[in-house]
């Protein structure tokens, strides 16, 4: 495996979370290989013009990449420019030289059917669901590509003309609006000649987005128990140990005024079903003590047999746009992830609670 030359923020919160929390299943990775298969890897063509060569290579040096700069080129992503690195795999930057993606393009071997350039997004639609007619019209473009449908979340990012997607499984990825090349990279920022990570601001009003697709009624919640201070979304499995630990705190941070919306987010074979029938209970006062007693003794409730329904796999969906890399997985209502153990001081002072 090639180094890479920088860290995303991504890869920084898997080392975190290894720790912390329940890990998904190896089989997530298999559905990022089929995302892309067959697809062969593409290169840039054409030049760019001297000053904004030169402008972006004294940029990337100044920012750490000690990596020899090959070339630069337009990229097949929209509005960047493909910056290619010897041994490494290729960037691709914005003019400005604010928003760099680092990772090989693929080209999406489907039948390319709406042939149109679709309408660029605007700084106001970052972090929104891409509008349906696009959706409709991406989709269209990705036929021969597995784990894509109706239910894909895609949304707008702040580099006009680049989407970001996931697979159901929560797996990213970033493509052109056009449906024609993907990448698994992610936007990364560069921020007084530093990189400092993803795009937070862009990953924020996603989850925010997320958020307000869910349905509350499917959500076990665990109200304040004195004035509200902070509201967390927490994507949760009934069998994971860390999931279950957090599950220990609750009382604590409803006292300290937190509310905790407990999203049915299944990674273990045998979480669905059992999760399904704690979801199944009659009331909301029914399902959240089901949900106890399975956080908290390890006993599952069966589901009512009059009740053949699944409640968590329509919010499990939707929760996709997330990206849930381990459960728990715990976001404040403004969208932001918490990355670190939620068993250190530093989990309330990211609530804003003493």
């Amino acid at each position: 495996m090639k180094r890479p030359v920088f860290k995303s923020a991504s890869l920084i919160s898997a080392i975190l979370l290894t720790t912390t929390a329940c890990a998904q299943p190896s089989a997530t990775d298999g559905g990022n290989k089929k995302l892309t298969q067959a697809a062969p890897s593409v290169q840039a063509a054409s030049t760019v013009n001297k000053s904004i060569d030169s402008r972006l290579r004294e940029l990337l040096t100044q920012a750490g990449i000690k990596t020899q700069i090959t070339s630069i080129a337009p990229s097949k992503l929209p509005n960047m420019y493909q910056v290619s690195l010897a041994g490494q795999p290729p960037l691709h930057i914005t003019a400005d030289g604010k928003y760099v993606i680092q990772g090989e393009l693929q080209k999406n071997p489907s039948k390319r059917v709406v042939t149109k350039t679709p309408a660029r997004s605007s700084s106001l639609q970052v972090g929104k669901p891409i509008s349906a007619s696009l959706k409709s019209d991406l989709l269209a473009n990705m036929s021969a590509l597995k784990n894509m449908s109706a239910k894909t979340p895609f949304f707008y990012t702040a580099v006009p003309g680049v989407i970001w997607g996931a697979t159901l499984e929560g797996v990213p990825f970033l493509l052109s609006d056009d449906g024609q090349y993907i990448t698994d990279g992610e936007i990364s920022v560069i921020e007084n000649g530093q990189f400092i990570g993803l795009d937070s601001n862009f990953e924020r009003l996603k989850n925010q987005s997320v958020f307000a697709t869910l349905d509350d009624s499917q959500l076990i919640t665990y109200p304040a128990t004195s004035p509200e201070k902070a509201v967390i979304y927490v994507a949760n499995d009934v069998n994971c140990p860390y999931c279950r630990r957090l599950h220990q705190q609750l009382p604590m941070l409803n006292a300290k005024g937190v509310t905790v919306k407990t999203i049915g987010y299944p990674i273990y074979e045998k979480s669905p079903e059992q999760m399904r029938a704690i979801w199944c209970q009659g009331s909301e006062d029914s399902r959240r003590t089901a949900f106890d007693k399975a956080m908290l003794q390890g006993k599952m409730t069966p589901a009512p047999a009059s009740c053949t329904a699944d409640y968590v796999t329509p919010n499990r969906e939707k929760s996709a746009g997330l990206a849930v890399m381990a459960t728990p997985a715990i976001y404040r209502e403004d969208g932001v992830l918490y990355q670190a153990s939620f068993e250190s001081p530093e989990f309330l002072e990211f609530l804003g609670v003493d």
